[in-house]
């Protein structure tokens, strides 16, 4: 399972690459409107740098809603570096678009997805990736790793290439039920990332290792 993170913050990717496990990112008008508010640089320029430091899929979204506005943004952001995956959302409108583009072999992370039945759509039209959001399905009731093991189940059944991104993740449990269910990858705030390293016994652990360690230093007169 590849681990992705979601969030436009160049301190946090910096991070993450640099203990070895961050494979993509991904993000969204929002997440780059807050960079661009801290920073004070271009969307450009930050999506440029994110697929410097990462060796993967960089995800980016437009903001276009119409067909002709979907796919000028999609060739204008596929353009700032050959990383890039362009975002868009399961709508008529956006499917029709999903296919154009996949003409076009410009890549296509198929988002906003709350149904096995969207990501069928996407995975026809030839997205690369589908991101079921499965925290803001919990947010109104619905089970949302239920509907990313139908997605991977029948992504497994008709032989689809489409790769499953497991998205709006909201703890390190998210993180443990996709992987048991096969999901090619899933996406995570920074936060959540730091999170699976917490176990209070390795804690414990180094605290009493440290410890020994002193008091036997100790007896050495070292």
């Amino acid at each position: 399972m590849q681990i992705f993170l979601d969030t436009a913050n160049l301190d946090e990717i910096r991070k993450g690459v640099e203990w070895g496990i961050v494979d993509g990112v991904t993000t969204n008008p929002t997440l780059l409107a807050k960079e661009i508010k801290r920073t004070g640089r271009k969307k450009e320029d930050i999506l440029h740098e994110i697929c410097e430091l990462v060796n993967g899929p960089v995800s980016a979204e437009g903001v276009s809603l119409d067909f002709d506005g979907i796919v000028e943004d999609a060739k204008y952001l596929s353009s700032i570096h050959p990383n890039i995956t362009v975002k868009i959302p399961v709508t008529p409108v956006g499917i029709r678009a999903i296919r154009k583009l996949h003409e076009l072999n410009i890549k296509v992370n198929a988002t906003l997805v709350f149904s096995p039945n969207q990501a069928i759509l996407a995975a026809k039209a030839g997205a690369n990736f589908v991101s079921p959001f499965i925290g803001r399905l919990d947010d109104i009731g619905d089970a949302g790793m239920r509907i990313v093991e139908q997605i991977v189940t029948i992504f497994e059944n008709y032989k689809f290439t489409t790769k499953v991104i497991v998205a709006s993740v909201r703890h390190p449990m998210h993180v443990v039920e996709a992987a048991l269910i096969g999901a090619d990858i899933v996406t995570m705030p920074f936060n959540v990332l730091e999170k699976m390293f917490k176990h209070q016994l390795t804690d414990v652990g180094i605290e009493r290792f440290i410890k020994d360690w002193k008091e036997a230093a100790r007896i050495l007169g070292e």
